[in-house]
């Protein structure tokens, strides 16, 4: 235990942040404590570096809260911390602001022209509710379905969640609307499979955005990775 500022001696783990990635995001959550001061003006028992190392080592491994290991902080301080940056769109300006990083890194404007979106339907856990789960009849998989809006690089750009019974045109719109808000407007083109129809093609030209469904080659067997769009079909599978 140790209070805020201090440094900690630990032996690191692998997810650990490294010194130039704490400096990209150490002002974002030094402003966020100075907007978020306790009442009883305590300054906390853990200094927010090692906060996000725990719950990057949670993850990370996907151990339960309650196993993270004994020289990071507990769950009581980590989840606490998760649960506010997870609500207050903290956490969400720190991932766009690191791929804004990346994407100036690769000499690319802060935010892309052109995304790709695609769906997976994936499994849940035994005590998720149903009442936010669905069967996707097409790939007959219970649970829910993830929708993604990647760049070109693969970096996401917009993420939405639905039952898996969800149509695609659903969780399209949803994805488009979030690209929209998101990019302030840079983003003109989209690139979608089969799957997604002409209602989000529709809701695209609503919002400025050039929707293009990539037909799949009939003479193609198996699995056949196509130009561009492959990025968002290689970040649904990780």
């Amino acid at each position: 235990m140790c209070w805020d500022g201090c440094v900690t001696e630990r032996k690191p783990y692998p997810s650990d942040l490294t010194d130039a990635q704490w400096a990209l995001i150490e002002p974002v959550l030094t402003a966020w404590k100075a907007a978020h001061p306790s009442v009883s003006g305590h300054e906390g028992n853990y200094e927010l570096r090692e906060i996000v190392n725990a719950i990057r080592y949670q993850g990370r491994t996907g151990v339960q809260w309650d196993y993270l290991p004994h020289d990071l902080p507990p769950k009581s301080a980590t989840y606490y911390y998760f649960g506010k940056w997870r609500d207050d769109g903290t956490d969400k300006t720190i991932h766009d602001l690191l791929r804004w990083h990346l994407r100036e890194k690769k000499k690319r404007l802060a935010d892309p022209s052109l995304v790709v979106l695609d769906t997976q339907s994936v499994h849940v856990a035994a005590g998720v509710p149903a009442s936010t789960t669905g069967k996707d009849a097409a790939k007959r998989v219970p649970g829910r379905k993830r929708g993604l809006a990647v760049d070109v690089l693969g970096l996401v750009i917009a993420v939405v969640m639905l039952a898996a019974s969800a149509h695609e045109n659903v969780a399209g719109i949803a994805l488009l609307d979030r690209v929209a808000a998101g990019t302030e407007g840079t983003a003109t083109k989209a690139l979608v499979d089969q799957g997604f129809k002409n209602t989000v093609v529709a809701h695209g030209a609503d919002l400025g955005i050039d929707v293009e469904i990539v037909e799949r080659n009939p003479a193609d067997k198996g699995f056949v990775p196509q130009p561009k769009r492959w990025v968002v079909s290689r970040r649904t599978a990780s």
